[in-house]
């Protein structure tokens, strides 16, 4: 698979098999993230990862899933996440940390868990006190975002926007995730706001 096609085929994920996920995969996906871009090259991003079950049920307390279609979005007992990697800025390397780091680690994360076959959800709707709480978490280190993990045990469709962004389940279950067009929203050499573009 190449990145083009990883792009296009990525949808987030809220149901997984309950397939364990190896270590050496998560390690990689961390690798892949802190090799992202950084401004300044200051490298405030860290991560957690938890793969132990104990923890994994701790951690998922602390999330709210899914807000257009919840609780239906929340993933069921035995579809719940494998995994997870915590996202933390560290204001001790960056007194004012870049939030774009993280939101590039975290996509390097998403992208190589898709090539591996593992679905993720990026959530950044979480209980950080308690989370902090339960992992440990200085207070220098900000609490970022959470990035689910597991191997899918749902397949997502993109539909195009037409009187709503939000996204829906059919009556199969199926999840459906409006996407605008790219005609909507991309334009040559100067901003032409709300015009037709070819």
């Amino acid at each position: 698979m190449d990145v083009y096609q990883a792009v296009v085929q990525r949808r987030t994920i809220r149901r997984f098999r309950q397939k364990p996920i190896p270590s050496w995969i998560l390690k990689k996906l961390v690798n892949a993230a802190r090799l992202a871009p950084s401004a300044g090259n200051r490298q405030p991003c860290e991560y957690i990862i938890i793969n132990e079950k104990a923890k994994i049920n701790e951690v998922f307390t602390t999330l709210h899933w899914a807000g257009y279609i919840s609780p239906e979005g929340n993933p069921p007992l035995g579809q719940r996440p494998k995994a997870y990697i915590i996202v933390l800025l560290n204001t001790q390397k960056s007194k004012k940390p870049d939030l774009h780091d993280a939101s590039a680690s975290i996509e390097n994360i998403i992208l190589v868990a898709w090539e591996e076959g593992i679905g993720s959800c990026w959530i950044g709707s979480v209980n950080r006190r308690r989370l902090r709480k339960i992992l440990n978490v200085p207070d220098y280190c900000k609490i970022d975002s959470v990035v689910a993990l597991g191997y899918p045990a749902e397949r997502p469709v993109v539909e195009k926007v037409s009187d709503s962004i939000k996204y829906w389940k059919d009556k199969y279950g199926i999840l459906h995730v409006p996407k605008r067009n790219l005609k909507e929203i991309l334009y040559w050499n100067t901003y032409t706001g709300g015009l037709k573009n070819g």
